[in-house]
């Protein structure tokens, strides 16, 4: 599959699904496939199907209200896309539309992606799903509605171009993409950088609650879902935290776990310099990239963060 467009023409009805707690990257990935069918192909049905997630994106993204947070009745399709989701388990209640479809192709950059679709484009070396997607696309084709969605999943996969997974391609795509008229300043500073004030309360609290472990080199927060709530948040409000912990300095990785349950937490993991924490998301049943990553672990919070820190101090030691 050289352009989307193959299996695109050849369909009638199209379903598009990403991760549970979609982030910009998959957010908009799946608006910007969206925006290229209804843009070149008219008369092709498509929707969108997701979880909930943050309002910056309703915002700023081209009809992100027009995505489906709920399931229809009707599951059949010709053809099914998975964007940035590494595995089947990753699209969450959404993954009836894959096993549903005549035709599926899975678009990803996750590391830990095998290929579960009967058409594969995995490309680890791609910063964003995004980045892979816009090469997919015919480039006439990519009307600004498109662009700006592709430019906001580079930049939030990325860490607006400053992260390593960074490259000569990315660069490229981007400056291609602000050809075609992207709100460069708007989704930057609005979806990137803007933070409520009921987030940056929470993030403050994450920072308050941080410690130092494994002789400085891993820093590691957690947050109970009481203290999310008495924030007045939800688990949508915590976009940033990691970032803004793995840029202490001294440290080699870091660890954020906030419960999504009782005795159920959502892990992840930054790394710096060598580490690879997909491989400590990975023991866990998770997955992600060599510098981002993320898993769930059962237990209570000291549980879970002693075998993490088990899990990466073992990590360190063997090199």
């Amino acid at each position: 599959m050289k352009y989307v467009d193959e299996v695109i023409q050849d369909a009638r009805r199209i379903a598009i699904l990403g991760h549970v707690k979609p982030d910009g990257d998959c957010v908009g990935s799946c608006l910007a496939l969206y925006h290229y069918i209804q843009d070149n192909y008219p008369e092709v049905q498509v929707k969108v199907y997701l979880g909930e997630f943050a309002e910056d994106f309703l915002r700023v993204l081209p009809d992100a209200g027009e995505i489906s947070h709920s399931l229809s009745d009707e599951a059949a399709c010709d053809l099914c896309f998975s964007l940035d989701a590494s595995d089947p388990e990753r699209l969450g209640e959404y993954v009836r539309y894959l096993n549903g479809a005549k035709r599926t192709v899975c678009i990803d950059h996750h590391i830990t992606n095998e290929g579960f679709a009967q058409i594969n484009r995995i490309d680890p070396k791609a910063a964003a799903t995004a980045e892979l997607l816009f090469l997919l696309m015919e480039f006439e084709k990519i009307s600004k509605r498109t662009a700006d969605c592709l430019y906001a999943g580079i930049v939030h996969d990325t860490g607006v171009f400053k992260h390593s997974n960074t490259t000569r391609r990315t660069m490229e795509a981007a400056g291609a993409l602000l050809e075609r008229g992207v709100r460069s300043n708007v989704i930057i500073n609005d979806t990137f950088y803007h933070k409520s004030f009921v987030q940056n309360k929470i993030l403050g609290k994450a920072l308050m609650n941080a410690t130092l472990e494994l002789s400085e080199g891993c820093i590691f927060s957690a947050l109970y879902e009481r203290e999310i709530k008495e924030a007045g948040g939800t688990n949508l409000d915590l976009e940033g935290i990691i970032d803004q912990l793995r840029v202490t300095d001294g440290v080699r990785c870091a660890v954020f776990i906030h419960e999504t349950g009782e005795n159920v937490y959502k892990v992840s993991l930054r790394g710096n310099s060598e580490m690879d924490v997909s491989r400590i998301a990975g023991r866990f049943g998770g997955g992600g990239h060599v510098k981002a990553a993320g898993c769930t672990i059962p237990g209570s919070q000291s549980e879970v963060k002693e075998k993490l820190l088990d899990a990466i101090a073992e990590s360190w030691r063997k090199g």
